[in-house]
């Protein structure tokens, strides 16, 4: 039975670890050092109480460990890929943050193990999903990719609730998002680009964030139009957010926008994740397009009810952690989200989540 660490005893961490655990196949530990955060926790997991920014703490927890997958908060998680290289575990992590993929990218050269960052849902299963609608293309045009975790009943002027990492939800508001615009690789500002689209008959918004496209513009630069990525919201959401970040200046004071947003938007497991790819080029001398579309909802898994953003996310990396286990994916340096297969995702135990309805 392969030892996996979860590092992060937030509400994703804590849903990977109870999913891992009720699968029987491997033993679980979920280091955090609040550990307060351990109640209700499948009995299955065992919690250890341990400062996961202490690369020290974190390697001597990792010995002879199969995999540590980081569920903490982008601006730590690449301490935990140093922890991981220096214990010689393989690392999986659910970042969307640039930087950081870049730093966990450095750490898997010439790597023993595998480095396999952004395994979540955006970037993650968004980008396994479009690679697969690429791959049926002889040359492409565009690739739009479009994900939002909502409310199925907003309530507020935002149209939003909490679902997943506050930190985590600033940081792809204000950072630059990478993209390709008419075949040059370049950076474009986040919150803008707006647009309006319908699906069964509800109208949303989309406008750049940061970080949703994972490694792709690397892997399709010089071979695509154009390629995109922008996060789902309810029409209004972004006007009344640039005011913030903007006519406010909250993006200086994140800090201060954090604790507003946590103390005024309640969290809710009533969600929904609405995964949306448009894919168009060239296949047998036609213009064709290719789309993909899903929603998924919140259900009961294992006993606990659990948010849709939730189940999405430990879904996305459990099952890249099955394929990494079974022999499905590369075992060492670098393992992009490009690189798995969709058919053995959606076949996977966990990856069968995605599965369209």
């Amino acid at each position: 039975m392969k030892h996996i660490v979860v590092a992060g005893a937030g509400k994703i961490g804590v849903t990977i670890a109870d999913m891992l655990a009720a699968s029987g196949d491997y033993r679980v530990t979920l280091a955090d050092r609040a550990v307060g955060r351990f109640t209700g926790l499948n009995p299955a997991v065992t919690p250890a109480e341990v400062d996961v920014t202490s690369p020290a703490s974190l390697s001597s927890l990792l010995k002879g460990s199969f995999a540590v997958l980081s569920a903490v908060p982008f601006s730590l998680t690449g301490d935990i890929a140093v922890a991981a290289k220096a214990s010689g575990t393989h690392y999986l992590d659910l970042t969307e943050d640039v930087a950081t993929t870049r730093r966990v990218k450095k750490l898997a050269e010439n790597s023993t193990t595998a480095f396999i960052p952004q395994c979540g849902l955006a970037p993650g299963f968004i980008t396994i999903a479009a690679h697969d609608l690429i791959s049926r293309f002889d040359s492409l045009d565009e690739v739009r990719m479009r994900v939002g975790a909502l409310p199925k009943f907003p309530s507020n002027a935002l149209n939003y609730n909490l679902t997943w990492s506050t930190e985590g939800l600033i940081n792809e508001y204000c950072e630059p998002c990478e993209a390709i615009v008419n075949g040059e690789r370049r950076e474009v500002p986040p919150m803008e680009e707006c647009e309006e689209f319908a699906l069964d008959g509800v109208t949303y918004e989309a406008f750049n964030t940061s970080g949703g496209l994972g490694s792709l513009c690397e892997t399709l630069n010089g071979k695509v139009r154009n390629l995109n990525y922008r996060t789902i919201r309810y029409p209004g959401h972004a006007t009344i957010m640039k005011a913030l970040l903007n006519d406010l200046r909250l993006r200086d004071r994140r800090d201060v926008l954090k604790d507003i947003l946590e103390n005024a938007l309640p969290a809710t497991l009533q969600d929904v994740v609405i995964v949306f790819v448009t894919v168009s080029g060239r296949r047998n001398g036609q213009l064709v397009q290719d789309t993909y579309a899903n929603k998924i909802y919140s259900a009961e898994v294992a006993g606990v009810m659990r948010s849709a953003i939730q189940l999405t996310t430990a879904a996305g990396i459990t099952g890249v952690l099955d394929l990494l286990a079974t022999g499905k994916i590369a075992d060492r340096g670098f393992v992009r989200q490009e690189d798995i297969k969709l058919g053995d995702f959606l076949a996977n135990r966990f990856g069968r989540l995605y599965a369209a309805r």
